[in-house]
């Protein structure tokens, strides 16, 4: 009983300091402040009873956790086991890091060297696959130029140049290509002007004249044909008047072109002529590609009134020979029918290539606007100059006279 007492006294003491070290202050007061030694023989066996009751206390505890604390001390182990390999295993990264560390300082210059080398290599394996693919730039070239696919030759070509002028200026090897792209460059905005004045002026002409043979209007004129007066030129408007603009305006014509230059894509698959329209945009930019612009205004300001006047040669001869056909002579009778066919496919014709410069004028002025020539000072014409060249070349008292003798050199011929 007194054991207990004396334990149920120091583990009451100890619960309430919360402080092992508080009880062995209290004992060492105790014990110093004792009068005799019988009072510290007795505190002394009460301390050796307390010990001997929290010994026994720990052995029952040991054998009813037996299993938990045999747990406890294994995972213990194992985990001081793995936090010791785990060190040791850090320790000898770093080493390994320091090692790499000088190793790589001491190999640094071999190794800038090798990774520049490296860069080289490539450099040179890409200028090798440019090499081949600009030696096959001929040939694929001449391919689309036969197919008229005009815009993507023009991408090929410009991008082949620049890399001959650039990257490429130095191999020796490539000077007879180089030479010969350059050539082609040169020469292309030549093909490209050709091929827009064929369309602005006979392509857009021909499906008027494909136009007015559905529609039977020569035919008509034959069957109603009557006996018709002869015309006064005196009498005709001024060649200006005749050719008022608002009158032969075609419905839609100002939203003929309804595609910006910058969105017009060549479709490699399909027919690039089938869309006269979408074939002149091309047209237009592949020669602001090539930065021949200028070149492009010039050449259809200087070319306009000859071709307008190709124009009415074609036509007086196709009326000559409608007539040739109809077994008509050129008679004073017959003169004045004649003619005025020959005016009302003139006027639809004429009709037609302002139609066709209202559009390519468009993508012209797109040129100038988007960042594809880089020229600023380029000076468009306009529709205004059309009409005035149209008038010019119709003059009617002249027309008459050169139309008639025309006609009669085609009979003639025949």
């Amino acid at each position: 009983m007194a054991a207990e007492a004396a334990g149920g006294k120091y583990r009451s003491t100890v619960s309430k300091s919360k402080d092992p070290s508080g009880l062995l202050i209290s004992v060492i007061r105790t014990l110093s402040t004792s009068d005799d030694v019988e009072d510290r023989e007795s505190e002394k066996g009460r301390l050796e009873e307390a010990y001997e009751k929290c010994d026994r206390d720990l052995d029952e505890l040991i054998v009813q956790h037996y299993t938990e604390l045999t747990t406890a001390i294994r995972t213990y182990q194992s985990i001081t086991e793995r936090i010791t390999n785990s060190r040791n295993k850090i320790k000898q990264v770093k080493e390994n890091l320091l090692s790499c560390k000088m190793l790589l300082h001491c190999k640094r210059d071999e190794l800038r060297k090798l990774w520049i080398e490296g860069i080289e290599h490539k450099h040179v394996l890409n200028l090798l696959d440019e090499i081949e693919n600009i030696k096959q730039v001929p040939q694929k070239l001449e391919q689309c130029m036969a197919s008229k696919h005009y815009l993507s030759a023009t991408d090929m070509l410009v991008s082949a140049v620049e890399s001959l002028e650039g990257p490429l200026l130095q191999v020796e090897g490539l000077s007879d290509l180089r030479l010969e792209l350059h050539s082609k460059k040169m020469n292309l905005h030549l093909v490209l002007i050709d091929e827009l004045h064929r369309h602005l002026y006979i392509r857009s002409t021909s499906r008027v004249v494909q136009r007015n043979k559905e529609k039977g209007r020569v035919s008509s004129l034959i069957k109603d044909a009557s006996p018709v007066p002869l015309i006064d030129v005196t009498n005709l408007p001024t060649p200006r008047k005749f050719l008022d603009t608002s009158q032969f305006s075609t419905p839609g014509s100002s939203s003929a072109r309804e595609m910006n230059l910058q969105d017009i894509k060549e479709d490699l698959e399909s027919d690039p002529e089938e869309n006269s329209t979408l074939f002149m945009g091309i047209l237009i930019k592949g020669l602001a590609k090539l930065k021949k612009i200028p070149e492009t205004v010039k050449a259809i300001k200087e070319r306009l009134e000859q071709e307008l006047q190709q124009i009415v040669k074609r036509s007086t001869t196709q009326v000559a020979d409608s007539g040739y056909q109809r077994g008509e002579n050129l008679t004073v009778e017959n003169q004045p029918r004649l003619l005025l066919e020959l005016l009302e496919l003139l006027f639809d014709k004429f009709n037609a290539v302002a139609t066709a410069h209202s559009v390519v004028l468009g993508y012209l002025q797109d040129t100038v606007v988007a960042p594809l020539t880089q020229q600023d000072d380029v000076k468009l014409y306009d529709m205004a100059d059309v009409w005035v060249k149209i008038q010019d070349v119709l003059q009617v008292r002249s027309f008459y006279r050169y139309g008639a003798v025309l006609m009669w050199n085609n009979r003639s011929e025949k």
